[in-house]
């Protein structure tokens, strides 16, 4: 019978697992950063409709799933094969997750545009 369970010498790669769970925080981060700077600036608004009926939230979704997508096939391409500090990975995803949930309820949003 072979034991697969990985060793101190020969630890199992964690850095796509990693790759993808801090991609998710960074992409939820993006898209609060960007519901925010959209709704402070006219201009970025009207570049991020790309759909009248549901306005700026077309493009600012859209933009966000981009840099979503991007971080993760970066950080995948980087980590492919290494061992990264998972506690440390997932904590940092969690707290951007958190940052996001906050930058999206008007009112915190509203503090960022000086409102």
């Amino acid at each position: 019978m072979t034991d697969i369970t990985p060793t101190a010498q020969n630890p199992t790669p964690n850095g796509p697992v990693a790759a993808a769970i801090l991609s998710c925080g960074l992409g939820c981060f993006f898209l609060g950063v960007l519901a925010v700077a959209a709704d402070g600036s006219k201009a970025l608004a009207a570049a991020l409709n790309f759909s009248n009926p549901s306005g700026p939230l077309s493009g600012v979704t859209t933009v966000a799933i981009a840099l979503w997508l991007l971080c993760w096939a970066i950080l995948a391409a980087r980590w492919r094969n290494k061992s990264v500090a998972f506690g440390k990975i997932t904590g940092a995803a969690f707290t951007l997750l958190a940052l996001s949930l906050l930058l999206t309820f008007p009112p915190f949003g509203d503090l960022f545009l000086g409102r």
